[in-house]
C-alpha cells in the first residue's frame, strides 16, 4: 500500500503466516459474500460458511441473487466478519451438485452451527451448494497495522506470500 504508511514486503517485521489467516476462516461465524450482477454491479451478502483448508463453502436457493450471480460470473469475494482482524479472500465461485461433496458440507456445518441440514435440504435442483477458491486472500491485524499486512497468492492448491 504505497503512500499509506504500510511497509514493504521487505521491510514489514509483521507478516502473517497463512496459519493465522486459517485460523480466522474457520472459526468466524458469518462471512461476507460478494457477487457480480450481470450488469457488473456487486452484490454483498452476510452468510453461514465453513472453511475446508481450501475453499470456504456456503449454501443458497438456486433463485437467490448470490447463486444466479455466481451461475453466470464465479467471480467472488468473501471476508470473515471481523474487521479488526480481517481475511479477505478473491476467488472463483462454484456450484457444486457432487453428492459426497453436498453430504461433507452438511456434517461440517452442523458441526459448526449446531444445525440439523440434511442433505436432502440441500438438493442441487432447490439450493446452491457453492465453494470458492481463492486466487489470493489478504489480511491484517488491528495491533499491527503498518506490519502486519500480508497478501497470499495461491497457485496450484497452496499459499505463498505475494
Amino acid at each position: 500500500m504505497p503512500g499509506y504508511g504500510i511497509k514493504g514486503p521487505d521491510e514489514g517485521k509483521g507478516l502473517l503466516p497463512w496459519s493465522w489467516a486459517v485460523e480466522r476462516l474457520a472459526a468466524s461465524r458469518n462471512y461476507w459474500v460478494v457477487t457480480v450482477w450481470p450488469d457488473g454491479r456487486p452484490h454483498a451478502m452476510p452468510v453461514w460458511g465453513v472453511w475446508d483448508g481450501e475453499a470456504l463453502w456456503f449454501s443458497s436457493s438456486l433463485r437467490s441473487r448470490k447463486a444466479r450471480n455466481v451461475a453466470a460470473d464465479p467471480r467472488c469475494v468473501v471476508t470473515t466478519e471481523d474487521a479488526a482482524e480481517p481475511v479477505v479472500i478473491e476467488g472463483s465461485a462454484a456450484i457444486v451438485a457432487d453428492s459426497d461433496a453436498i453430504a461433507r458440507f452438511a456434517d461440517v456445518m452442523n458441526a459448526k452451527y449446531e444445525a440439523g441440514m440434511t442433505v436432502e435440504f440441500l438438493d442441487p435442483a432447490v439450493n446452491a451448494t457453492i465453494r470458492v477458491r481463492p486466487r489470493w486472500a489478504f489480511a491484517i491485524a488491528h495491533d499491527d497495522f503498518t506490519g502486519s499486512p500480508t497478501r497470499w497468492v495461491f497457485e496450484g492448491g497452496s499459499a505463498g506470500r505475494g
